[in-house]
């Protein structure tokens, strides 16, 4: 896919996403989220962030890709976005396990970068798949600047109910947008704003692509996955 040829494919991309939003009434923030909401059990979510636009300065670009449960899994779309939205009530209210959300983990990295936590923060983020207390009690304060920042971040999802394999209308439809709205390794299309807290996050993959992804940034961009995007939407209106 030549730049001309992504530039077209983009321009599709953020025309179906349009429809999305106005098929939903608008976008959520995932503060504003729970359980009680009238969720698809599978599906695949787009976030934005304020003050990221493409390059009309007009259009809100999408920062963050993601699906769930692309193996065997009673995984649901809710569940994992309550993941990234971190914990409600609990000992630790406000806060989160960045642990079970890569999402939460970036944006830990890139506000860790903005100014200075405790060594004890520094040295143990992101560090092992799980913590003992003491670990997540030093990490509460970032776990709780990281769920502000992600719930206050407004989405959108589209419900795509189809088995779990890597093969699925999901995994599609996730690769194929990041791919596409990827800016790493090639020229910059819709680049994010010189102060995206993304250009802060310890991983490279996220600087340079522009997305709160690492997997399928580097991958070739491709438009193929519009359609199935265009077909499950087709669902909703």
């Amino acid at each position: 896919m030549d730049l001309s040829e992504r530039r077209n494919a983009l321009e599709r991309f953020y025309e179906v996403i349009a429809i999305l939003e106005i098929a939903q009434g608008g976008k959520r923030a995932l503060s504003e989220c729970s359980w009680h909401m009238d969720w698809p059990r599978r599906g695949v979510y787009f976030f934005f962030e304020d003050g990221e636009f493409r390059e009309d300065g007009i259009t809100p670009r999408v920062t963050r890709v993601g699906t769930h449960a692309l193996r065997p899994s009673k995984s649901t779309l809710w569940g994992r976005l309550s993941q990234h939205k971190g914990h409600v009530g609990g000992s630790m209210p406000g806060g989160g396990n960045h642990r079970g959300s890569i999402f939460r983990l970036h944006v830990g990295t890139a506000i860790l970068a903005t100014r200075e936590w405790p060594v004890s923060i520094q040295a143990n983020w992101g560090k092992g798949s799980t913590a003992d207390l003491a670990v997540r009690k030093a990490e509460y304060p970032l776990e709780v600047a990281v769920s502000r920042y992600v719930g206050s971040m407004p989405f959108l999802w589209l419900g795509v109910d189809d088995e779990p394999s890597l093969g699925s209308d999901r995994g599609e439809i996730e690769t194929g947008a990041i791919s596409l709205l990827s800016n790493r390794s090639r020229p910059a299309i819709d680049p994010p704003s010189a102060s995206w807290l993304g250009q802060f996050a310890d991983r490279a993959a996220v600087r340079e692509s522009g997305l709160w992804n690492v997997s399928h940034v580097d991958d070739l961009p491709t438009s193929k996955f519009l359609d199935l995007i265009s077909n499950h939407l087709k669902e909703l209106i």
